[in-house]
Protein backbone atom coordinates (compact mmCIF):
# COMPACT_ATOMS: atom_id res chain seq x y z
CA UNK A 1 0.00 0.00 0.00
CA UNK A 2 2.57 2.56 1.28
CA UNK A 3 4.82 1.26 -2.09
CA UNK A 4 1.91 2.31 -4.53
CA UNK A 5 1.13 5.18 -2.70
CA UNK A 6 4.71 6.55 -3.25
CA UNK A 7 4.45 5.06 -6.48
CA UNK A 8 1.66 7.83 -7.17
CA UNK A 9 3.19 10.57 -5.63
CA UNK A 10 6.64 9.78 -8.07
CA UNK A 11 3.91 10.07 -11.09
CA UNK A 12 2.51 13.12 -9.82
CA UNK A 13 5.82 14.83 -8.85
CA UNK A 14 7.44 13.96 -12.90
CA UNK A 15 3.75 15.15 -14.65
CA UNK A 16 4.34 18.39 -12.32
CA UNK A 17 7.76 18.85 -13.62
CA UNK A 18 7.11 17.58 -17.66
CA UNK A 19 4.41 20.50 -17.15
CA UNK A 20 6.46 23.17 -15.81
CA UNK A 21 9.04 22.61 -18.69
CA UNK A 22 6.62 23.22 -21.06
CA UNK A 23 5.32 26.54 -19.47
CA UNK A 24 9.20 26.87 -19.48
CA UNK A 25 9.36 26.09 -23.18
CA UNK A 26 6.92 28.76 -24.13
CA UNK A 27 8.20 31.41 -21.78
CA UNK A 28 11.58 30.37 -23.64
CA UNK A 29 10.35 30.89 -26.78
CA UNK A 30 8.70 34.67 -26.05
CA UNK A 31 12.16 35.51 -24.55
CA UNK A 32 14.24 33.75 -27.79
CA UNK A 33 11.88 36.19 -29.90
CA UNK A 34 12.67 39.22 -27.55
CA UNK A 35 16.37 38.82 -28.15
CA UNK A 36 16.11 38.32 -31.56
CA UNK A 37 14.16 41.19 -32.30
CA UNK A 38 16.26 43.69 -30.03
CA UNK A 39 19.12 42.35 -32.12
CA UNK A 40 17.76 42.49 -35.53
CA UNK A 41 16.34 46.12 -34.12
CA UNK A 42 19.26 47.32 -32.80
CA UNK A 43 21.02 46.69 -36.56
CA UNK A 44 18.46 47.66 -38.65
CA UNK A 45 16.52 50.23 -37.63
CA UNK A 46 19.90 52.41 -36.40
CA UNK A 47 22.49 50.36 -38.96
CA UNK A 48 23.71 53.80 -40.34
CA UNK A 49 25.14 55.39 -37.10
CA UNK A 50 27.08 51.96 -36.46
CA UNK A 51 29.78 53.95 -39.07
CA UNK A 52 30.55 56.75 -36.44
CA UNK A 53 31.72 54.73 -33.86
CA UNK A 54 35.32 53.95 -33.52
CA UNK A 55 34.57 50.00 -32.11
CA UNK A 56 32.20 47.46 -33.07
CA UNK A 57 30.98 46.74 -29.62
CA UNK A 58 27.64 47.66 -29.48
CA UNK A 59 27.27 45.78 -33.17
CA UNK A 60 29.18 42.92 -31.94
CA UNK A 61 26.76 42.85 -29.20
CA UNK A 62 23.17 42.97 -31.29
CA UNK A 63 24.89 40.18 -33.35
CA UNK A 64 25.49 37.90 -30.18
CA UNK A 65 21.45 38.87 -29.55
CA UNK A 66 20.62 37.53 -33.27
CA UNK A 67 22.24 34.14 -32.64
CA UNK A 68 21.24 33.61 -29.39
CA UNK A 69 17.62 34.09 -30.02
CA UNK A 70 18.14 31.91 -33.14
CA UNK A 71 19.37 29.39 -30.85
CA UNK A 72 16.40 29.53 -28.73
CA UNK A 73 13.82 28.42 -31.22
CA UNK A 74 16.04 25.58 -31.91
CA UNK A 75 16.63 24.71 -28.41
CA UNK A 76 12.57 24.86 -27.65
CA UNK A 77 11.69 22.14 -29.87
CA UNK A 78 14.61 20.36 -28.45
CA UNK A 79 13.26 20.78 -25.18
CA UNK A 80 9.49 19.81 -26.02
CA UNK A 81 11.42 16.75 -27.19
CA UNK A 82 13.26 16.21 -24.32
CA UNK A 83 10.21 16.62 -22.14
CA UNK A 84 7.47 14.42 -24.05
CA UNK A 85 9.84 11.14 -24.61
CA UNK A 86 11.46 11.99 -20.88
CA UNK A 87 14.68 10.16 -22.08
CA UNK A 88 17.87 11.33 -20.13
CA UNK A 89 19.86 11.96 -23.72
CA UNK A 90 17.75 14.08 -24.93
CA UNK A 91 17.02 16.51 -21.71
CA UNK A 92 21.51 16.52 -21.46
CA UNK A 93 21.50 17.77 -24.73
CA UNK A 94 18.50 20.23 -23.69
CA UNK A 95 20.28 21.34 -20.64
CA UNK A 96 23.67 21.65 -22.43
CA UNK A 97 22.15 23.86 -25.23
CA UNK A 98 20.38 25.91 -22.24
CA UNK A 99 23.77 26.14 -20.71
CA UNK A 100 25.71 27.09 -24.22
CA UNK A 101 22.87 30.17 -25.04
CA UNK A 102 22.82 31.46 -21.20
CA UNK A 103 26.95 31.97 -21.83
CA UNK A 104 26.73 33.47 -25.11
CA UNK A 105 23.97 36.09 -23.69
CA UNK A 106 26.50 36.59 -20.53
CA UNK A 107 29.06 37.44 -23.21
CA UNK A 108 26.37 39.88 -24.70
CA UNK A 109 25.66 41.21 -21.27
CA UNK A 110 29.00 42.03 -20.57
CA UNK A 111 30.33 43.58 -23.88
CA UNK A 112 26.91 45.86 -23.98
CA UNK A 113 27.84 46.83 -19.91
CA UNK A 114 31.32 47.55 -20.85
CA UNK A 115 30.93 49.65 -23.78
CA UNK A 116 27.91 51.63 -22.03
CA UNK A 117 30.82 52.72 -19.43
CA UNK A 118 33.45 54.05 -21.93
CA UNK A 119 30.25 54.95 -24.60
CA UNK A 120 30.49 59.44 -23.44
CA UNK A 121 34.22 59.17 -24.05
CA UNK A 122 34.23 57.24 -27.30
CA UNK A 123 31.71 59.32 -28.91
CA UNK A 124 33.68 62.90 -27.69
CA UNK A 125 37.18 61.72 -28.80
CA UNK A 126 35.93 60.41 -31.92
CA UNK A 127 32.80 61.67 -33.47
CA UNK A 128 34.29 65.19 -34.18
CA UNK A 129 36.94 64.02 -35.74
CA UNK A 130 34.70 61.80 -37.99
CA UNK A 131 32.39 64.34 -38.65
CA UNK A 132 35.20 67.26 -39.37
CA UNK A 133 37.42 65.09 -41.65
CA UNK A 134 35.35 62.59 -43.43
CA UNK A 135 31.78 63.94 -44.24
CA UNK A 136 31.32 64.59 -47.73
CA UNK A 137 34.75 62.96 -48.79
CA UNK A 138 35.77 60.32 -51.45
CA UNK A 139 35.10 56.66 -50.27
CA UNK A 140 33.81 58.34 -46.90
CA UNK A 141 29.78 57.90 -48.37
CA UNK A 142 28.60 56.27 -45.86
CA UNK A 143 29.57 57.70 -42.99
CA UNK A 144 28.38 61.11 -45.02
CA UNK A 145 24.94 59.56 -45.23
CA UNK A 146 25.47 58.54 -41.82
CA UNK A 147 25.70 62.28 -40.38
CA UNK A 148 23.33 63.71 -42.46
CA UNK A 149 20.60 61.10 -41.39
CA UNK A 150 21.74 61.91 -37.74
CA UNK A 151 21.36 65.67 -37.92
CA UNK A 152 17.95 65.23 -39.15
CA UNK A 153 16.79 62.21 -37.29
CA UNK A 154 17.92 63.65 -33.91
CA UNK A 155 17.34 67.68 -34.97
CA UNK A 156 21.12 68.19 -34.12
CA UNK A 157 23.84 70.10 -36.26
CA UNK A 158 27.54 69.59 -35.41
CA UNK A 159 29.23 67.24 -32.93
CA UNK A 160 28.65 69.89 -30.27
CA UNK A 161 27.44 72.93 -31.73
CA UNK A 162 26.90 73.93 -35.48
CA UNK A 163 30.12 75.76 -34.90
CA UNK A 164 32.16 72.86 -35.19
CA UNK A 165 31.52 72.68 -39.09
CA UNK A 166 33.46 75.63 -39.65
CA UNK A 167 36.76 73.77 -39.05
CA UNK A 168 36.05 70.94 -41.03
CA UNK A 169 37.40 69.68 -44.53
CA UNK A 170 33.88 70.06 -46.05
CA UNK A 171 33.25 73.27 -45.36
CA UNK A 172 36.77 74.69 -46.00
CA UNK A 173 36.48 73.48 -49.59
CA UNK A 174 35.16 74.60 -52.85
CA UNK A 175 32.74 71.62 -53.21
CA UNK A 176 30.94 73.22 -49.57
CA UNK A 177 29.83 76.37 -52.08
CA UNK A 178 30.49 78.95 -49.24
CA UNK A 179 27.97 76.84 -46.98
CA UNK A 180 28.02 77.43 -43.71
CA UNK A 181 26.44 74.19 -42.39
CA UNK A 182 25.94 71.07 -44.33
CA UNK A 183 22.19 70.74 -46.01
CA UNK A 184 21.19 68.50 -43.52
CA UNK A 185 21.78 70.90 -40.49
CA UNK A 186 18.63 72.59 -41.82
CA UNK A 187 15.01 72.04 -40.74
CA UNK A 188 13.58 72.56 -44.15
CA UNK A 189 15.97 70.73 -46.31
CA UNK A 190 16.39 72.86 -49.97
CA UNK A 191 19.64 73.07 -51.99
CA UNK A 192 22.56 75.50 -50.82
CA UNK A 193 20.19 76.46 -47.64
CA UNK A 194 23.30 75.69 -45.23
CA UNK A 195 24.39 79.10 -46.42
CA UNK A 196 22.42 80.64 -43.69
CA UNK A 197 22.85 79.28 -40.24
CA UNK A 198 20.39 81.33 -38.42
CA UNK A 199 18.53 80.05 -35.72
CA UNK A 200 15.07 79.91 -37.60
CA UNK A 201 17.22 78.27 -40.68
CA UNK A 202 19.43 75.11 -38.98
CA UNK A 203 19.57 73.04 -35.70
CA UNK A 204 21.61 75.94 -33.83
CA UNK A 205 20.00 75.73 -30.52
CA UNK A 206 19.02 72.32 -30.01
CA UNK A 207 22.53 71.38 -29.61
CA UNK A 208 25.36 69.20 -30.85
CA UNK A 209 24.67 65.34 -31.50
CA UNK A 210 26.90 63.54 -29.24
CA UNK A 211 24.35 64.02 -26.27
CA UNK A 212 21.43 63.10 -28.14
CA UNK A 213 23.50 59.92 -30.21
CA UNK A 214 25.33 58.80 -26.62
CA UNK A 215 21.58 58.84 -25.19
CA UNK A 216 20.05 56.82 -28.56
CA UNK A 217 22.60 54.07 -27.99
CA UNK A 218 22.91 54.11 -24.24
CA UNK A 219 18.58 53.31 -24.40
CA UNK A 220 19.66 50.61 -26.75
CA UNK A 221 22.16 48.93 -24.64
CA UNK A 222 20.17 49.19 -21.50
CA UNK A 223 17.41 47.08 -23.65
CA UNK A 224 19.92 44.71 -24.81
CA UNK A 225 20.74 44.17 -20.94
CA UNK A 226 17.50 43.97 -19.40
CA UNK A 227 16.26 41.69 -22.01
CA UNK A 228 19.82 39.31 -21.97
CA UNK A 229 19.02 39.42 -17.87
CA UNK A 230 15.50 38.70 -18.31
CA UNK A 231 16.32 35.41 -20.63
CA UNK A 232 18.97 34.64 -18.15
CA UNK A 233 16.88 34.20 -15.52
CA UNK A 234 14.35 32.03 -17.18
CA UNK A 235 17.39 29.88 -18.74
CA UNK A 236 18.33 29.23 -14.58
CA UNK A 237 14.72 28.56 -14.27
CA UNK A 238 14.38 25.62 -16.84
CA UNK A 239 18.08 24.40 -16.30
CA UNK A 240 16.71 23.58 -12.69
CA UNK A 241 13.41 21.89 -13.41
CA UNK A 242 15.49 19.64 -16.19
CA UNK A 243 18.17 18.91 -13.66
CA UNK A 244 15.00 17.99 -11.55
CA UNK A 245 12.99 15.91 -14.07
CA UNK A 246 16.14 14.51 -15.00
CA UNK A 247 16.44 12.98 -11.34
CA UNK A 248 12.96 11.86 -11.58
CA UNK A 249 13.27 9.51 -14.38
CA UNK A 250 16.44 7.62 -13.60
CA UNK A 251 14.79 7.07 -9.80
CA UNK A 252 11.46 6.30 -11.88
CA UNK A 253 12.06 5.30 -15.54
CA UNK A 254 8.21 4.28 -16.27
Amino acid sequence: MSTAFKDDQGDWLTVCLKYLLFVFNFLFWVGGAAVLGVGVWTLVEKSDYLSLLASSTFAVSAYILILAGSLVVVTGFVGCCAVIREQKSCLSTYFSCLLVIFLIELVAGVLAYVYYQRLSDELKQHLNQTMSENYAQPGAEAITLAVDRLQQDFKCCGSNNSGDWLQSVYIESTESQDRLVPDSCCKTITPLCGLRDHPSNIYKVEGGCITKLEQFLADHLLVIGAVGIGVACLQICGMVFTCCLYRRIKIDPY
